[in-house]
């Protein structure tokens, strides 16, 4: 039996909209072998389908069909610790366990790229999949049905923090609200700043963050579908984030912090939100996971 571990990702960061993710050190683990039927449980409470429904076997089941080969069943067992519809990649942690088991299983017929756009394909985007699999913060964009990404590291002087909220946001109803054209100043004033996210965040410089970090595209709609949102961005800046943003698709919310303030940045946070009644909210310190999905044989 193989393991899959995946990490949680935080996509678009502000202002890469659809282009930019990040992959965190909060992860899945998937067991997965090939069965003569689908067996599928979980190691936790978390309810997912056992059946063909499940995303992680469709996931593998469509990498099968495009190798040319029959699946037959797979016995899957998956310990969730990437809440569910919350914006922290946990759909694309799934299709990335199902497509990266069923590669090792068939002896590895695609390459790492070959994986990404095929992730993408089941996905619809590439901003979580491409992190998941190959670490790191990454760029991607896709041309001729095929995905272009290039992955590099964080600087060391940043760390995040997630405020997760006890609701869930489905990524459909949070397009749905977004609009269909966009004016040329707004496409300029993301464009501009999701170029300095990516070389801020390589780089060190963080004094860019705050502005990098602004956006036009979809965080001023999404962000009324989150409840309290205005008062924990307000709380995170007055604490000293270098940034905050709708992590993906919301409901979780992301914030930037220096590396040497980041575990009094989370202690006062939690505090705080107690203080507000929103005490059900998690607030989680997490860094950059630079080297994306891995498999180990158990």
């Amino acid at each position: 039996m193989i393991r899959i571990q995946v990490p949680a990702t935080s996509a678009n960061l502000g202002s890469g909209f659809d282009s930019l993710g990040i992959a965190l050190n909060l992860y899945n683990q998937v067991w997965m072998e090939e069965s003569d039927s689908i067996d599928i449980s979980c190691k936790d409470d978390v309810e997912v389908p056992l059946d063909e429904h499940n995303l992680i076997y469709w996931a593998a089941k469509q990498l099968y069909e495009q190798c040319g080969r029959k699946l037959p069943g797979l016995k899957i067992v998956q310990l969730n610790n990437i809440p569910m519809a919350r914006g922290l990649g946990s759909s694309s942690a799934c299709i990335v366990a199902g497509i990266l088991g069923a590669n090792r299983l068939l002896g590895s017929p695609l390459s790492d790229k070959e994986l990404v756009t095929l992730a993408t394909k089941i996905e619809g985007h590439p901003d979580n999949v491409a992190p998941a699999l190959e670490g790191g913060l990454v760029t991607s964009a896709i041309e001729g049905g095929k995905v272009y990404s290039v992955s590099v590291p964080v600087s060391e002087k940043i760390q995040f923090v997630v405020f997760i909220p006890p609701f869930e946001l489905k990524t459909e109803k949070a397009r749905s609200i977004l609009p269909d054209t966009y004016s040329r100043a707004d496409a300029v004033y993301n464009l501009s700043r999701s170029a300095l996210m990516v070389a801020s965040l390589f780089s060190g410089n963080i004094e860019n963050l705050r502005v990098a970090v602004q956006d036009r595209i979809h965080q001023p709609y999404r962000s009324g579908l989150i409840a309290n949102f205005d008062d924990v961005c307000r709380m995170s800046y007055e604490l000293g984030t270098l940034g905050t943003c709708v992590s993906g698709a919301g409901p979780t919310i992301l914030s930037m912090v220096e590396s040497g303030k980041a575990e009094s940045f989370e202690k006062t946070a939690k505090a705080h939100l107690k203080g507000k009644g929103l005490d059900d909210w998690q607030v989680k310190l997490l860094k950059t996971e630079s080297r994306g999905a891995q498999i180990f044989i158990e």
